[in-house]
Parts: structure tokens; sequence; C-alpha cells
């Protein structure tokens, strides 16, 4: 950690003067360097060939530290992984800070490292930023936001009005770590293994998925805030379609489906945050299956339901029993501040 006149951040560093410059210099600047940030304008110019696709997300997760990761890699992936979703590579990124008064040094640099170490296993480069700083008591340590921008793979057509009836739904890993990890964090709960979030970067196996079968998959959306289940409704409701799942093909850990039961929540509705929901072409769906288990995160992605024109804009699983029940969005906030 660099050098600096104070241990905590204090309401001079958001002044714009000396405090400010020596922050940014000996921290922001210093670590994430690049050509176009080094510029250290009010804003970035560069080139892009081709269609571009842009996304923006500010993160507020309480802890900002958990098991697995800590707000800064939670940014940098978020905001790749929203590119991923519209079938574009993340290639720039803003950073944006709100920090409040009596954040430790320590705490801001190891978050840097963090956002360092994201970039350099995203492939991308923070090229202009902002930071703020409020009074002790009025945020919540950090708040971070960011905004990607990417260009959309040459064979991606991704778009809910290209979903039909018949359609494959895949998840690409087990569901809900990323919630419970921060719920177990927030109320200092203890489990005989250890939980981690599953924060990562999505970019490079959307990319290689869309090399292979490009149009043919449908639609791709990360479930994050709302879990599967708002997903799922989401797409139902876009795609004017109804949504059959099937439960027993549904994966989900076993120390992770211990800990849902143990806090009362539903697997379906707790937030994810390294993995996605992949709609796609009956045709292909066994072979995106069998390329998507290769991935070092992917051995338990499963085909979890399929598109149907029956019961439009809903819904339906069928339990482990056999039993059908709807699945509707989440109503209310089931986990807050997991993101």
């Amino acid at each position: 950690m660099p050098k600096l006149d104070f241990d905590t951040i204090n309401l001079g560093h958001g002044s714009g003067g000396t405090l400010t410059n020596q922050l940014l210099e000996k921290g922001v600047f210093t670590l994430l360097e690049n050509g176009l940030l080094n510029k250290k304008h009010d804003g970035a110019i560069f080139n892009l060939n081709g269609t571009v696709a842009m996304s923006t997300d500010t993160y507020v997760v309480s802890p900002i530290f958990f098991e697995g990761g800590n707000i800064g890699d939670l940014a940098i992936n978020g905001t790749v992984n929203d590119l991923a979703m519209c079938g574009a590579s993340a290639k720039y990124l803003s950073l944006g800070f709100v920090l409040e008064e009596g954040l430790k040094m320590t705490e801001f640099w190891e978050i840097l490292l963090s956002i360092k170490a994201a970039c350099d296993a995203a492939g991308v480069q923070i090229i202009t930023g902002d930071t703020k700083v409020v009074e002790r008591g009025k945020g919540d340590k950090i708040f971070i936001n960011t905004t990607g921008i990417g260009l959309v793979h040459e064979k991606a057509c991704i778009d809910s009005a290209n979903i039909k009836a018949g359609d494959k739904i895949i998840l690409s890993g087990p569901l809900a770590r990323h919630g419970i990890t921060i719920m177990s964090h927030r109320q200092g709960l203890q489990f005989e293994t250890t939980i981690s979030s599953d924060t990562r970067p999505l970019k490079e196996i959307v990319l290689s998925l869309l090399d292979t079968f490009g149009e043919h998959i449908h639609l791709l959306r990360d479930p994050t805030r709302g879990g599967l289940a708002t997903v799922l409704n989401e797409i139902a409701v876009e795609a004017k379609m109804g949504v059959d799942i099937w439960q027993n093909a549904i994966p989900v850990e076993e120390e992770v489906y211990g800990a849902c039961e143990m806090l009362g929540l539903d697997p379906l509705y707790v937030a994810n945050e390294g993995l996605f929901v992949a709609v796609v072409d009956a045709s292909i769906a066994d072979s995106l299956l069998q390329q998507l288990r290769k991935w070092q995160y992917g051995t338990n992605a499963n085909i979890v339901g399929e598109v149907t024109a029956d019961h439009s804009r809903q819904v339906l699983m069928t339990s482990n029993i056999g039993g059908r029940r709807v699945v509707n969005m989440l109503a209310g906030e089931q986990l807050p501040r997991i993101c």
C-alpha cells in the first residue's frame, strides 16, 4: 500500500484539492494506469469499430468484504457480465467511487487491488472515473459505479423476440452462492463448509459459445437480484410465451440448499453473480451444454426448462414429486444489498 498522509478517508479527499490528488495519484492512477487513463482528462477519447454495447451499474453491497470477493471485483465483474449478456466483449470501463468519511485506507487499497485483478482477468481497462466523499453516517463505507462499453460479437443476435416454443433453457451453474454468502456474513452464520461468492467474469465462455452457436443463442441473462425465478418471469413476459422448469434439473449445491432452508429462503429467488441463463434453439441445446460443461465453472450446468406456447407469461415448475406450481416474480426484497 502506498504511503498516504491519512489512515482513513476524510472529507478533504473529496475536495478536488491536494488530498484528492494524492489519493488518485498514489492509488488509482498508479495501480490502474494505462494510456487512456494516464491522460487524466474529464473523459476518455477512443476508437471502436463495430456494433457497440454499453451498460452501467452501481454497487452498494454490504458487507463490502465477503468470502470469495469484495465490492471491487464485484463491480468489475458485474458490468463485464452485463455486457456479455448482450453478446458483447467488454473493453473499457469507467469507475466512480462514493467514499464515506472514515473508510480505512487499507480497506480502500484492498478494494483497488481487487479491481486491478478483476480488470486483468477480464481483459478490460479503466479509462475514466470520478471520486466523491460523503460525511460519516451518510454512506456505507463505499459505493461503486461502473459503466462499460464493448464490441458486440459478429454472430450475436441476442433478443427476446427470437425466443420460440420449444427453446431450451440452460443454467450455467449452481444457484444462490453469492446471496447466501452475503447473508451468512451479514448474520454472522457459520456453516460446516465454506460457502463463497461465485463472482467471476463470464466474458470468455460467452464469446466461446457465440463463436460456435451464434444466432442459435436467442437470449442471455444473468440472474442477479431477484434470482432465477425473476429472470424467467421477465423472459416469459417479454417473449409472450410460457416457461416450464423442472425442480430436479436445477443445480443447487447441498451446503447452499441447507443454508437456504436454515434461513427460510427459496434458492430460486436468491441472487447470483457468476452464472447465466441461456435460451437456445432446441437443435443445439445438447451440444451447447456439452461445451459449457468443459468450462471450469460449468461442470454443473444443466438444461432446466423449456419455452412453451401454453400458459403465456407464466412460469410453471414441476416439483421433485411431480406436482406443478406457479413460480412468480420476486415480490418485495428478499435479500437486501447483495450487489
